[in-house]
Protein backbone atom coordinates (compact mmCIF):
# COMPACT_ATOMS: atom_id res chain seq x y z
CA UNK A 1 0.00 0.00 0.00
CA UNK A 2 1.33 3.56 -0.89
CA UNK A 3 0.75 6.44 1.72
CA UNK A 4 -1.81 8.51 1.31
CA UNK A 5 -1.19 12.05 -0.49
CA UNK A 6 -0.74 14.40 1.88
CA UNK A 7 1.67 11.97 4.01
CA UNK A 8 4.31 12.01 1.09
CA UNK A 9 7.19 14.73 1.38
CA UNK A 10 5.93 16.32 -2.38
CA UNK A 11 2.42 17.36 -0.74
CA UNK A 12 3.96 19.88 0.87
CA UNK A 13 6.33 20.96 -1.20
CA UNK A 14 3.90 21.19 -4.18
CA UNK A 15 1.26 22.89 -1.95
CA UNK A 16 2.41 25.44 0.77
CA UNK A 17 0.52 28.13 1.94
CA UNK A 18 3.29 30.23 2.56
CA UNK A 19 7.07 30.23 1.12
CA UNK A 20 10.13 31.96 2.59
CA UNK A 21 12.70 32.18 -0.29
CA UNK A 22 16.10 32.96 0.43
CA UNK A 23 18.93 34.68 -2.33
CA UNK A 24 15.79 36.53 -4.62
CA UNK A 25 16.40 40.63 -3.98
CA UNK A 26 15.79 43.50 -6.34
CA UNK A 27 18.85 43.10 -8.99
CA UNK A 28 16.89 41.49 -11.60
CA UNK A 29 19.62 39.17 -13.03
CA UNK A 30 19.56 37.58 -9.88
CA UNK A 31 18.42 33.51 -10.40
CA UNK A 32 16.62 34.00 -6.85
CA UNK A 33 14.92 36.95 -8.30
CA UNK A 34 13.95 34.98 -11.37
CA UNK A 35 12.17 32.52 -8.98
CA UNK A 36 10.19 34.92 -6.37
CA UNK A 37 9.06 36.82 -10.46
CA UNK A 38 7.50 33.81 -11.62
CA UNK A 39 6.12 32.57 -8.13
CA UNK A 40 4.74 36.06 -8.34
CA UNK A 41 3.87 36.19 -12.30
CA UNK A 42 1.87 33.10 -11.85
CA UNK A 43 -0.79 34.43 -9.37
CA UNK A 44 0.40 32.46 -6.39
CA UNK A 45 -2.29 33.35 -3.69
CA UNK A 46 0.01 32.08 -0.51
CA UNK A 47 1.73 34.14 2.15
CA UNK A 48 5.35 35.15 0.74
CA UNK A 49 8.92 36.24 2.97
CA UNK A 50 11.83 36.68 0.93
CA UNK A 51 15.12 36.80 3.37
CA UNK A 52 17.78 39.08 2.86
CA UNK A 53 20.83 40.38 4.71
CA UNK A 54 20.37 44.04 3.49
CA UNK A 55 17.63 44.29 1.38
CA UNK A 56 14.11 45.77 3.37
CA UNK A 57 11.73 45.35 0.83
CA UNK A 58 12.21 42.95 -1.98
CA UNK A 59 10.14 43.04 -5.56
CA UNK A 60 7.47 44.92 -2.96
CA UNK A 61 7.49 42.13 -0.42
CA UNK A 62 9.01 43.18 3.00
CA UNK A 63 11.64 41.22 3.92
CA UNK A 64 13.30 39.77 6.90
CA UNK A 65 17.47 39.75 7.45
CA UNK A 66 16.88 35.91 9.07
CA UNK A 67 14.43 33.64 8.72
CA UNK A 68 14.03 33.43 12.90
CA UNK A 69 12.87 36.92 12.62
CA UNK A 70 9.56 35.72 10.03
CA UNK A 71 6.22 36.40 11.82
CA UNK A 72 5.72 32.44 11.07
CA UNK A 73 6.87 29.03 10.41
CA UNK A 74 6.56 29.17 6.64
CA UNK A 75 5.40 25.87 4.70
CA UNK A 76 8.61 25.72 2.48
CA UNK A 77 11.96 27.66 1.92
CA UNK A 78 13.23 27.66 -1.21
CA UNK A 79 17.14 28.28 -1.15
CA UNK A 80 19.45 29.79 -4.07
CA UNK A 81 22.43 30.75 -1.78
CA UNK A 82 26.23 30.29 -2.03
CA UNK A 83 26.81 26.64 -1.57
CA UNK A 84 29.15 27.23 0.96
CA UNK A 85 26.12 28.46 3.64
CA UNK A 86 23.47 26.38 2.48
CA UNK A 87 23.67 23.96 5.14
CA UNK A 88 23.26 26.50 7.60
CA UNK A 89 20.34 28.21 6.24
CA UNK A 90 19.03 24.67 6.74
CA UNK A 91 20.18 24.82 9.94
CA UNK A 92 18.29 28.17 10.45
CA UNK A 93 15.31 26.63 8.75
CA UNK A 94 15.16 23.78 11.08
CA UNK A 95 15.47 26.29 14.39
CA UNK A 96 12.16 27.58 12.89
CA UNK A 97 10.13 24.65 12.10
CA UNK A 98 10.63 24.59 8.62
CA UNK A 99 9.72 21.11 7.26
CA UNK A 100 9.92 21.76 3.52
CA UNK A 101 12.29 22.86 1.27
CA UNK A 102 13.72 23.43 -2.18
CA UNK A 103 17.73 23.53 -2.94
CA UNK A 104 18.84 25.05 -6.19
CA UNK A 105 22.31 25.84 -5.30
CA UNK A 106 24.62 24.36 -7.10
CA UNK A 107 28.24 23.16 -6.38
CA UNK A 108 27.56 19.74 -4.10
CA UNK A 109 28.22 16.22 -5.01
CA UNK A 110 28.05 16.84 -8.77
CA UNK A 111 31.14 18.80 -8.67
CA UNK A 112 33.83 16.08 -7.02
CA UNK A 113 34.78 14.87 -3.18
CA UNK A 114 34.58 18.57 -1.61
CA UNK A 115 30.91 19.27 -2.66
CA UNK A 116 29.69 15.56 -1.89
CA UNK A 117 30.98 16.87 1.57
CA UNK A 118 29.07 19.59 1.98
CA UNK A 119 25.94 17.57 0.53
CA UNK A 120 26.27 15.18 3.57
CA UNK A 121 26.55 17.67 5.81
CA UNK A 122 23.60 19.10 4.00
CA UNK A 123 21.93 15.96 4.57
CA UNK A 124 22.78 15.40 8.29
CA UNK A 125 21.03 18.99 8.93
CA UNK A 126 17.96 18.11 7.47
CA UNK A 127 17.53 14.85 8.30
CA UNK A 128 18.37 16.64 12.56
CA UNK A 129 15.80 18.97 11.98
CA UNK A 130 13.12 15.65 9.81
CA UNK A 131 13.12 18.47 6.81
CA UNK A 132 12.28 17.27 3.34
CA UNK A 133 13.61 18.98 0.59
CA UNK A 134 14.03 18.64 -3.81
CA UNK A 135 17.50 18.93 -4.59
CA UNK A 136 20.50 20.74 -4.34
CA UNK A 137 21.32 21.28 -7.77
CA UNK A 138 17.96 21.63 -9.11
CA UNK A 139 15.24 24.35 -10.76
CA UNK A 140 12.49 23.96 -8.83
CA UNK A 141 8.73 22.72 -8.66
CA UNK A 142 5.58 23.84 -10.15
CA UNK A 143 1.87 22.95 -9.28
CA UNK A 144 -0.01 24.69 -12.05
CA UNK A 145 -3.75 23.79 -10.75
CA UNK A 146 -2.40 25.71 -7.36
CA UNK A 147 -0.61 28.60 -9.62
CA UNK A 148 3.01 28.13 -7.83
CA UNK A 149 5.55 28.22 -10.23
CA UNK A 150 8.52 28.27 -8.11
CA UNK A 151 11.15 28.14 -10.87
CA UNK A 152 13.48 30.78 -12.71
CA UNK A 153 11.47 29.89 -16.20
CA UNK A 154 7.41 31.86 -16.88
CA UNK A 155 5.45 29.07 -17.01
CA UNK A 156 1.86 30.28 -19.10
CA UNK A 157 0.54 27.09 -20.15
CA UNK A 158 -2.81 26.20 -18.60
CA UNK A 159 -3.23 23.87 -15.87
CA UNK A 160 -2.38 20.30 -17.37
CA UNK A 161 -2.53 16.46 -16.38
CA UNK A 162 1.23 15.56 -17.11
CA UNK A 163 3.26 15.10 -13.51
CA UNK A 164 7.24 15.26 -14.23
CA UNK A 165 9.94 14.20 -12.31
CA UNK A 166 13.39 14.79 -13.82
CA UNK A 167 16.97 14.57 -13.24
CA UNK A 168 17.13 17.07 -15.65
CA UNK A 169 15.69 21.00 -14.45
CA UNK A 170 16.00 21.94 -18.40
CA UNK A 171 13.05 19.10 -19.12
CA UNK A 172 10.76 20.96 -16.70
CA UNK A 173 11.17 24.47 -17.35
CA UNK A 174 12.17 24.83 -20.97
CA UNK A 175 8.90 22.38 -21.36
CA UNK A 176 6.64 25.39 -20.48
CA UNK A 177 6.80 27.06 -23.94
CA UNK A 178 7.02 23.75 -25.71
CA UNK A 179 3.61 22.39 -24.05
CA UNK A 180 1.56 25.48 -24.31
CA UNK A 181 2.04 25.12 -28.09
CA UNK A 182 0.20 21.94 -28.17
CA UNK A 183 -2.35 23.29 -25.41
CA UNK A 184 -1.64 20.65 -22.65
CA UNK A 185 0.92 20.77 -19.09
CA UNK A 186 2.17 19.63 -16.66
CA UNK A 187 -0.06 19.44 -13.38
CA UNK A 188 3.15 19.02 -11.27
CA UNK A 189 6.96 19.41 -12.08
CA UNK A 190 9.79 18.17 -10.07
CA UNK A 191 13.17 18.71 -10.46
CA UNK A 192 15.24 16.34 -8.18
CA UNK A 193 18.44 17.36 -8.71
CA UNK A 194 21.12 15.48 -6.54
CA UNK A 195 18.30 13.90 -5.29
CA UNK A 196 20.16 13.90 -1.59
CA UNK A 197 17.04 13.93 -0.19
CA UNK A 198 13.90 13.01 -2.23
CA UNK A 199 14.72 11.01 -5.22
CA UNK A 200 12.40 9.68 -8.34
CA UNK A 201 10.45 7.12 -6.40
CA UNK A 202 9.06 9.58 -3.95
CA UNK A 203 8.08 11.73 -6.84
CA UNK A 204 6.27 8.84 -8.38
CA UNK A 205 4.32 7.67 -5.28
CA UNK A 206 3.14 11.44 -5.23
CA UNK A 207 1.88 11.84 -8.94
CA UNK A 208 0.54 8.41 -8.68
CA UNK A 209 -1.94 9.58 -6.00
CA UNK A 210 -2.18 13.57 -7.61
CA UNK A 211 -5.78 13.90 -8.49
CA UNK A 212 -4.70 16.01 -11.29
CA UNK A 213 -2.52 13.68 -12.71
CA UNK A 214 -3.28 11.70 -15.53
CA UNK A 215 0.13 10.25 -17.06
CA UNK A 216 3.74 10.08 -14.89
CA UNK A 217 6.87 11.62 -17.23
CA UNK A 218 10.20 10.61 -15.91
CA UNK A 219 13.48 12.32 -16.97
CA UNK A 220 16.11 9.75 -16.19
CA UNK A 221 20.20 9.69 -15.83
CA UNK A 222 20.46 7.21 -13.25
CA UNK A 223 17.98 5.20 -11.04
CA UNK A 224 19.45 4.95 -7.63
CA UNK A 225 16.74 2.90 -5.64
CA UNK A 226 16.10 0.20 -8.14
CA UNK A 227 13.85 -2.58 -5.90
CA UNK A 228 11.83 0.22 -4.54
CA UNK A 229 11.75 1.63 -8.36
CA UNK A 230 10.05 -1.53 -10.08
CA UNK A 231 8.20 -2.74 -6.89
CA UNK A 232 6.55 1.32 -6.83
CA UNK A 233 5.98 1.46 -10.58
CA UNK A 234 3.95 -1.97 -10.47
CA UNK A 235 1.80 -0.70 -7.96
CA UNK A 236 1.47 2.66 -9.96
CA UNK A 237 0.97 1.22 -13.84
CA UNK A 238 -2.15 -1.14 -13.17
CA UNK A 239 -3.99 2.65 -12.58
CA UNK A 240 -2.00 5.55 -14.26
CA UNK A 241 0.42 5.12 -16.94
CA UNK A 242 3.92 5.34 -16.62
CA UNK A 243 6.83 7.11 -19.21
CA UNK A 244 10.34 7.25 -19.03
CA UNK A 245 13.02 8.45 -21.19
CA UNK A 246 16.35 7.03 -20.01
CA UNK A 247 19.57 9.32 -21.43
CA UNK A 248 22.56 7.58 -19.70
CA UNK A 249 22.53 4.13 -22.33
CA UNK A 250 25.32 5.36 -23.96
CA UNK A 251 28.98 6.33 -22.37
CA UNK A 252 29.18 9.54 -23.47
CA UNK A 253 25.39 9.65 -21.82
CA UNK A 254 27.06 8.61 -18.60
CA UNK A 255 30.07 10.67 -18.70
CA UNK A 256 27.19 13.45 -19.12
CA UNK A 257 24.82 12.48 -16.20
CA UNK A 258 27.78 12.04 -13.98
CA UNK A 259 29.12 15.58 -14.10
CA UNK A 260 25.60 16.66 -14.38
CA UNK A 261 24.22 15.46 -10.85
CA UNK A 262 26.46 12.48 -9.76
CA UNK A 263 24.06 10.33 -11.17
CA UNK A 264 25.94 6.89 -12.14
CA UNK A 265 24.24 5.41 -14.91
CA UNK A 266 23.38 1.86 -16.19
CA UNK A 267 23.92 -0.21 -19.98
CA UNK A 268 21.18 0.62 -22.04
CA UNK A 269 20.14 -3.03 -21.88
CA UNK A 270 19.66 -3.73 -18.39
CA UNK A 271 17.22 -0.31 -17.87
CA UNK A 272 15.16 -1.55 -20.54
CA UNK A 273 14.91 -4.78 -18.38
CA UNK A 274 13.90 -2.65 -15.33
CA UNK A 275 11.23 -0.52 -17.60
CA UNK A 276 9.31 -3.64 -18.80
CA UNK A 277 9.48 -5.21 -15.61
CA UNK A 278 7.72 -2.28 -13.99
CA UNK A 279 5.34 -1.55 -16.70
CA UNK A 280 6.80 1.99 -17.65
CA UNK A 281 6.50 2.58 -21.43
CA UNK A 282 10.04 4.08 -22.78
CA UNK A 283 10.09 6.67 -24.50
CA UNK A 284 13.35 7.41 -26.84
CA UNK A 285 13.00 11.42 -27.44
CA UNK A 286 11.98 14.08 -25.35
CA UNK A 287 9.12 14.81 -27.90
CA UNK A 288 8.71 11.37 -27.89
CA UNK A 289 8.01 11.49 -24.09
CA UNK A 290 5.50 14.44 -24.37
CA UNK A 291 3.93 12.12 -26.96
CA UNK A 292 3.17 9.20 -25.31
CA UNK A 293 1.94 11.17 -22.36
CA UNK A 294 -0.59 13.59 -24.40
CA UNK A 295 -2.39 10.34 -26.31
CA UNK A 296 -2.58 7.95 -22.86
CA UNK A 297 -3.64 11.06 -20.96
CA UNK A 298 -6.88 12.48 -23.29
CA UNK A 299 -7.57 8.99 -25.12
CA UNK A 300 -8.91 5.41 -23.91
CA UNK A 301 -6.85 2.76 -24.77
CA UNK A 302 -7.51 0.38 -27.96
CA UNK A 303 -8.66 -3.17 -27.58
CA UNK A 304 -5.57 -4.47 -29.95
CA UNK A 305 -3.09 -3.06 -32.58
CA UNK A 306 -5.33 -2.59 -35.48
CA UNK A 307 -5.57 0.89 -36.88
CA UNK A 308 -7.51 2.82 -39.63
CA UNK A 309 -5.61 5.29 -41.23
CA UNK A 310 -7.58 7.95 -42.83
CA UNK A 311 -6.62 10.53 -45.57
CA UNK A 312 -7.62 12.63 -48.52
CA UNK A 313 -3.91 12.47 -50.31
CA UNK A 314 -1.73 9.60 -50.94
CA UNK A 315 1.56 10.22 -50.04
CA UNK A 316 0.53 11.21 -46.28
CA UNK A 317 -1.36 7.89 -46.08
CA UNK A 318 1.58 6.02 -47.49
CA UNK A 319 3.44 7.48 -44.86
CA UNK A 320 1.34 7.02 -42.17
CA UNK A 321 0.71 3.06 -43.30
CA UNK A 322 4.52 2.69 -43.25
CA UNK A 323 4.99 4.20 -39.82
CA UNK A 324 2.64 1.68 -38.66
CA UNK A 325 3.88 -0.96 -39.66
CA UNK A 326 6.69 0.22 -38.04
CA UNK A 327 5.35 0.98 -34.74
CA UNK A 328 4.13 -2.75 -34.67
CA UNK A 329 0.68 -1.52 -35.71
CA UNK A 330 -1.83 -3.43 -38.15
CA UNK A 331 -3.99 -2.19 -40.79
CA UNK A 332 -6.70 -4.20 -41.14
CA UNK A 333 -9.13 -4.46 -44.31
CA UNK A 334 -12.74 -2.72 -43.86
CA UNK A 335 -15.75 -4.94 -43.57
CA UNK A 336 -18.63 -4.93 -46.10
CA UNK A 337 -20.79 -2.90 -44.00
CA UNK A 338 -18.70 -0.44 -43.77
CA UNK A 339 -18.40 0.07 -47.54
CA UNK A 340 -21.28 0.12 -47.60
CA UNK A 341 -22.18 3.10 -45.34
CA UNK A 342 -19.02 4.84 -46.52
CA UNK A 343 -20.34 4.74 -50.20
CA UNK A 344 -23.08 7.18 -49.63
CA UNK A 345 -20.62 9.82 -48.85
CA UNK A 346 -17.08 8.90 -51.26
CA UNK A 347 -16.46 10.03 -54.90
CA UNK A 348 -15.95 7.46 -57.46
CA UNK A 349 -11.87 8.38 -57.19
CA UNK A 350 -12.27 7.74 -53.05
CA UNK A 351 -10.71 4.38 -52.22
CA UNK A 352 -11.59 2.32 -49.49
CA UNK A 353 -8.67 0.18 -48.80
CA UNK A 354 -6.75 0.88 -45.85
CA UNK A 355 -5.54 3.62 -45.56
CA UNK A 356 -8.84 5.18 -46.45
CA UNK A 357 -7.78 7.68 -49.01
CA UNK A 358 -11.03 10.16 -49.75
CA UNK A 359 -9.33 12.04 -51.84
CA UNK A 360 -12.70 15.00 -51.88
CA UNK A 361 -16.02 14.35 -49.84
CA UNK A 362 -19.76 15.85 -51.41
CA UNK A 363 -19.66 17.81 -47.99
CA UNK A 364 -16.58 19.21 -45.76
CA UNK A 365 -17.71 18.14 -42.68
CA UNK A 366 -17.83 14.44 -44.08
CA UNK A 367 -14.92 14.32 -43.77
CA UNK A 368 -14.15 15.47 -40.43
CA UNK A 369 -17.40 13.81 -38.87
CA UNK A 370 -19.29 11.34 -40.49
CA UNK A 371 -16.73 9.68 -42.26
CA UNK A 372 -14.37 8.87 -39.01
CA UNK A 373 -17.60 7.96 -37.20
CA UNK A 374 -18.19 5.31 -39.91
CA UNK A 375 -14.61 3.61 -39.60
CA UNK A 376 -14.66 4.08 -35.43
CA UNK A 377 -17.55 1.99 -35.35
CA UNK A 378 -15.43 -0.67 -37.95
CA UNK A 379 -15.13 -4.44 -35.93
CA UNK A 380 -11.94 -4.95 -37.15
CA UNK A 381 -10.57 -1.57 -36.10
CA UNK A 382 -9.21 -0.70 -32.49
CA UNK A 383 -7.92 3.22 -33.39
CA UNK A 384 -7.97 5.78 -36.07
CA UNK A 385 -5.13 7.58 -37.65
CA UNK A 386 -6.12 10.48 -39.60
CA UNK A 387 -4.59 13.39 -41.08
CA UNK A 388 -5.74 16.90 -40.50
CA UNK A 389 -5.50 19.77 -42.93
CA UNK A 390 -7.60 22.60 -43.56
CA UNK A 391 -6.04 25.64 -44.87
CA UNK A 392 -7.38 28.98 -43.98
CA UNK A 393 -6.18 30.61 -47.58
CA UNK A 394 -7.81 28.30 -49.36
CA UNK A 395 -11.66 28.53 -47.67
CA UNK A 396 -10.92 32.28 -48.11
CA UNK A 397 -10.46 32.33 -52.11
CA UNK A 398 -13.12 29.55 -52.28
CA UNK A 399 -16.07 31.67 -50.27
CA UNK A 400 -14.72 35.07 -52.22
CA UNK A 401 -15.50 33.17 -55.31
CA UNK A 402 -19.05 33.48 -54.48
CA UNK A 403 -18.97 36.84 -54.67
CA UNK A 404 -18.73 38.04 -50.91
CA UNK A 405 -15.86 40.90 -50.27
CA UNK A 406 -12.53 39.77 -49.43
CA UNK A 407 -13.46 41.32 -45.82
CA UNK A 408 -17.12 39.35 -45.24
CA UNK A 409 -15.20 36.17 -46.69
CA UNK A 410 -12.84 36.16 -44.34
CA UNK A 411 -15.03 35.99 -41.44
CA UNK A 412 -17.27 33.60 -42.59
CA UNK A 413 -13.92 31.85 -42.87
CA UNK A 414 -12.65 32.16 -39.07
CA UNK A 415 -16.46 30.97 -38.52
CA UNK A 416 -16.44 27.87 -40.50
CA UNK A 417 -12.93 26.65 -39.57
CA UNK A 418 -13.66 27.42 -35.85
CA UNK A 419 -17.51 25.17 -36.19
CA UNK A 420 -15.17 22.14 -37.89
CA UNK A 421 -12.50 22.49 -35.07
CA UNK A 422 -15.48 22.56 -32.40
CA UNK A 423 -17.07 19.84 -34.22
CA UNK A 424 -14.36 17.18 -34.85
CA UNK A 425 -12.33 18.09 -31.05
CA UNK A 426 -15.75 16.93 -29.57
CA UNK A 427 -15.89 14.09 -32.02
CA UNK A 428 -12.25 12.84 -30.92
CA UNK A 429 -12.66 13.51 -26.98
CA UNK A 430 -15.89 11.49 -27.25
CA UNK A 431 -14.59 8.65 -29.13
CA UNK A 432 -14.09 5.20 -26.50
CA UNK A 433 -11.80 4.08 -29.15
CA UNK A 434 -8.29 6.36 -29.28
CA UNK A 435 -9.04 8.79 -32.37
CA UNK A 436 -5.62 10.75 -32.89
CA UNK A 437 -4.73 13.30 -35.65
CA UNK A 438 -1.21 14.20 -37.66
CA UNK A 439 -0.67 17.36 -39.25
CA UNK A 440 2.17 18.83 -40.91
CA UNK A 441 0.42 22.44 -40.23
CA UNK A 442 1.34 23.66 -36.90
CA UNK A 443 -0.58 25.97 -34.13
CA UNK A 444 0.06 28.48 -36.37
CA UNK A 445 -3.01 27.52 -38.40
CA UNK A 446 -6.09 28.20 -36.65
CA UNK A 447 -7.95 25.15 -37.32
CA UNK A 448 -5.27 22.96 -35.49
CA UNK A 449 -5.26 25.71 -33.28
CA UNK A 450 -8.93 24.98 -32.49
CA UNK A 451 -7.90 21.21 -31.86
CA UNK A 452 -5.18 22.07 -29.75
CA UNK A 453 -6.97 24.39 -27.71
CA UNK A 454 -10.23 22.02 -27.75
CA UNK A 455 -7.61 19.56 -26.08
CA UNK A 456 -7.62 16.90 -29.37
CA UNK A 457 -4.63 14.89 -29.80
CA UNK A 458 -3.12 15.90 -33.15
CA UNK A 459 0.45 15.46 -32.89
CA UNK A 460 3.03 16.83 -35.66
CA UNK A 461 3.09 14.23 -38.60
CA UNK A 462 2.38 10.19 -38.84
CA UNK A 463 5.53 8.69 -37.66
CA UNK A 464 5.27 10.20 -33.75
CA UNK A 465 1.62 10.00 -34.24
CA UNK A 466 1.61 5.95 -35.20
CA UNK A 467 4.30 5.77 -32.26
CA UNK A 468 1.98 7.68 -29.76
CA UNK A 469 -0.49 5.01 -30.83
CA UNK A 470 2.09 1.91 -30.44
CA UNK A 471 3.11 3.04 -26.98
CA UNK A 472 -0.68 2.98 -25.82
CA UNK A 473 -0.89 -0.31 -27.53
CA UNK A 474 1.84 -1.56 -25.27
CA UNK A 475 0.70 0.34 -21.99
CA UNK A 476 -2.68 -2.26 -22.82
CA UNK A 477 -0.55 -5.29 -22.82
CA UNK A 478 1.49 -4.24 -19.92
CA UNK A 479 -1.18 -3.65 -17.22
CA UNK A 480 -2.85 -6.62 -18.51
CA UNK A 481 0.38 -8.32 -18.03
CA UNK A 482 0.76 -6.47 -14.42
CA UNK A 483 -2.95 -7.39 -13.43
CA UNK A 484 -2.71 -10.98 -13.95
CA UNK A 485 0.51 -11.38 -12.02
CA UNK A 486 -0.86 -9.26 -9.07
Amino acid sequence: MMRKIEDSPLYGIANPKSIAIFGASNRYTAMGTGILTSILQMGYEGRIYPVHPSETTVLGHTAYQSVLDLPETPDLAIMVLPTRIVPDVMEECGKKGIKYAIVVSGGFKETGRDGAVLEDRLKQTADKYGIRFLGPNCIGAVNTHLKLNATFMPCEHPPGFIGMASQSGSFITQMFAYLGRYGIGFSNGFSVGNEANIDIVDCMEYLAQCPNTKVISLYIESIRRGREFIDTARKIAPHKPIVAYYAGGTEAGRRAGLSHTGALAGEDRVYEGVFRQSGVIRAHSIEELFDFCWCLGTCDLPAGNRVIVQTHSGGPGAVAADACARSGLELPALSESTRQKLSEYLPQTASMNNPVDLTFTKNNMDFFVEIPRILMAEPNADALLMYLMLPRRNITRFIESTGLSTEAARAETEKFIAEQSRQLAEAMLASEKPWVGFSYYSGESPFIRGLYDAGAPVLPGPNRAARAIGAMVEYKRLREKLNASA
